[in-house]
C-alpha cells in the first residue's frame, strides 16, 4: 500500500486515500507502517516488523548514513531481544564484555571509584561495549534493500480517520496505515505533528519548551594501536576510565577498549562553569576545524595511556563529532495514526548509556502492539499507539531522572555536585546500589509474538505480557476444535 508517488509537476499529491470522507475502512490485512528515520531505533522496529509478517518501508533524511562514532553499551535491557531476533551471537563478535564496570580518577590519575556491576550469573547476560557505527551497520543489512530509501526528508504529513500521507522534501509522497517519527532528537515528524495539535490548542505547554543543553561532547575512536604501548587493547574485556577534572577544569575525558585493538573517547565540557567551557558552546560552526581546535586545547588531558593527545592523532580527523548532550522528556507521544519512538519522543542525557537500550525497548513495545491490530480499523490503531504510551511513559520516566542523577555524578563540576560524587561513592552502602541494579535489570521487554528467549540468570525479572491477537486465536482455535461439525 505504502508506494511513492512523484509529485514533481507540483500537483497535489492524490488524496482519495488518506482524505477520503467515506467511512473508516476496516480490513483483516496488517497496518502498513511508515517509519521516517534509520537510526537504531527505525531499523530494530523493521526488524521486528520483519519478523511479524507486517508491511513497512523506511524513510531516511540522509543520503549516507554516518552515525556518530561514539561507544555504545547494550545490557539485559535489551540483549533478549536480540537473542529472539537471531543477532545475539553476531553482537558478541563485535563487542567486549564490561566486567568491572570500569574506575572513575582524577585529572592526576588518583582514583575515586570503581563503578559497582551486578554478576551475570544474576542478570544473565553481560553488558557489551562496541562503536556506534557497527552496530548500526549490522542492523542495517538485515532490512531488505527495497523496504529502506535513501534521502527521504519529510516535510509534512496529513492523517485522518482513513489513512496517513507523508510528504518528502523531494515533493514526493508515500501513503500507508501508522506513520512511526524514529526521526531523532530533532524529528521533523514531531516537529510537524506538535504543529498541528498546538493550532488545534492540543499540545501541552512543557512540549514547546526547547530542549535543554547542559554539556558539548568530542567523541572519537582511534585506529587500531600498537599492543606494545596500549596492552589493554588485547585484554577480552573491555576497559574503562573515566577522569574528572579539578574545580578549574569542567572537563570529563572517558575512554573504552574495544574491538581491533582501538579505543573509543570521549570529552565532555559542563557548560556554564566558566568562560573557557563556553566558548565551545558559542562555537556553533562545529565543522572539522572547530573540533581541531577543541582538540589541541585539551590534548595535554592525561589518561591512564598518555595524554589524550595521543588517542587524537590516532584518530581520522573526519571521524570526529562534536554534539550537544541534550534530554528533553515529551508529554506528546502520540496523536490519531503517528506515534513517536526513541529520541523523537524522549532525549535522555548518555550518562547512563541507556539512550539506544531505551530506543530499541520502544521497538520491541511498539512491534507488539502493531501485532495485536486485528483488523486494522482507525480505532484499533489509535488503541494500540495509546497503549504504547501507557506502556513505555513511566519506564521512561524514570530513567530519563536516572541520566539526571548519573550525569551530576560523572560530569559534574559544581560545588553541590561534587559533593555529591563523594558521599555516594564513600558513604552509600553497596547493598543500597546492588538493589538499584538489580531492579533496572529485571525490566527485558521481548517481541510477544516470537518464542521468548531462554531465562538467564538467577533475577526475577518482570513478566512479559502475553500477545492478545495470538491468545485470541488460541481461544477460537480451541472453540473451533470443541464445537460440533
Amino acid at each position: 500500500m505504502s508506494a511513492l508517488i512523484d509529485n514533481t509537476n507540483n500537483t497535489p499529491p492524490s488524496t482519495n486515500y488518506p482524505c477520503s470522507n467515506n467511512p473508516p475502512a476496516v480490513s483483516a490485512r496488517s497496518p502498513h507502517v511508515i517509519i521516517a528515520g534509520a537510526g537504531l531505533a527505525g531499523l530494530f522496529l523493521g526488524i521486528l516488523l520483519e519478523r511479524a509478517s507486517i508491511p513497512y518501508e523506511i524513510y531516511e533524511r540522509s543520503a549516507d548514513i554516518k552515525p556518530l562514532g561514539s561507544i555504545m553499551c547494550l545490557s539485559a535491557n535489551i540483549l533478549p531481544a536480540f537473542e529472539q531476533l537471531g543477532l545475539y551471537e553476531e553482537l558478541l563478535s563485535l563487542s567486549k564484555p564490561l566486567r568491572d564496570s570500569g574506575y572513575m580518577l582524577t585529572d592526576k590519575l588518583e582514583h575515586i571509584a570503581q563503578f559497582e556491576s551486578i554478576s551475570p550469573e544474576v542478570v544473565g547476560y553481560e553488558r557489551q561495549l562496541f562503536p556506534r557505527p557497527e552496530l548500526h551497520a549490522m542492523l542495517l543489512k538485515r532490512i531488505p534493500s527495497d523496504k529502506i530509501h535513501f534521502a527521504k526528508k519529510v516535510s509534512s504529513f496529513v492523517q485522518n480517520q482513513n489513512g496517513v500521507t507523508v510528504t518528502f522534501e523531494d515533493n514526493t509522497t508515500t501513503q500507508g496505515d501508522i506513520l512511526v517519527g524514529a526521526d531523532g532528537a530533532h524529528s521533523a515528524v514531531r516537529q510537524q505533528l506538535y504543529k498541528t495539535l498546538e493550532k488545534e490548542r492540543l499540545l501541552p505547554t512543557t512540549d514547546s519548551t526547547d530542549m535543554k543543553k547542559g554539556y558539548i561532547s568530542l567523541l572519537g575512536t582511534t585506529t587500531a594501536l600498537n599492543p606494545t604501548k596500549y596492552p589493554d587493547v588485547l585484554k577480552e574485556d573491555c576497559q574503562s576510565y573515566g577522569i574528572v577534572g579539578d574545580g578549574s577544569n569542567p572537563y570529563t575525558w572517558v575512554t573504552f577498549t574495544v574491538p581491533g585493538n582501538r579505543i573509543c573517547w570521549n570529552v565532555v565540557v559542563q557548560l556554564g562553569i566558566n568562560a573557557a567551557a563556553d566558548e565551545q558552546f558559542d562555537c556553533s560552526d562545529w565543522v572539522t576545524q572547530q573540533n581541531k581546535a577543541m582538540m589541541d586545547s585539551i590534548r595535554h588531558f592525561k589518561t591512564t595511556y598518555g595524554t589524550m593527545g595521543d588517542l587524537f592523532d590516532a584518530t581520522p580527523l573526519e571521524g570526529v563529532s562534536k554534539v550537544y548532550f541534550e534530554d528533553q522528556l515529551f508529554e506528546t507521544w502520540n496523536h490519531e495514526r503517528t506515534v513517536l519512538i526513541g529520541d523523537a519522543a524522549h532525549k535522555l542525557l548518555p550518562s547512563t548509556g541507556s539512550g539506544a537500550v531505551i530506543a530499541m525497548q520502544d521497538a520491541v513495545v511498539l512491534a507488539n502492539h502493531l501485532y495485536d491490530v486485528k483488523p486494522t480499523s482507525f480505532e484499533n490503531i489509535k488503541k494500540a499507539l495509546s497503549d504504547f504510551k501507557e506502556d513505555r511513559f513511566d519506564t521512561v520516566k524514570d530513567q530519563h531522572s536516572q541520566t539526571h542523577f548519573a550525569a551530576r555524578l560523572q560530569f559534574g563540576h559544581t560545588l553541590w555536585e561534587r559533593v555529591l560524587r563523594h558521599v555516594l561513592f564513600n558513604w552509600v552502602p553497596r547493598t543500597l546500589q546492588m538493589k538499584q541494579i538489580s531492579r533496572d535489570s529485571a525490566y527485558r521487554p521481548q517481541a510477544n509474538f516470537l518464542p521468548q528467549a531462554p531465562k538467564r540468570g538467577t533475577l526475577d525479572v518482570i513478566h512479559q505480557k502475553p500477545s492478545k491477537r495470538l491468545q485470541k486465536e488460541k481461544e477460537e482455535d480451541e472453540a473451533r476444535k470443541k464445537s460440533p461439525i
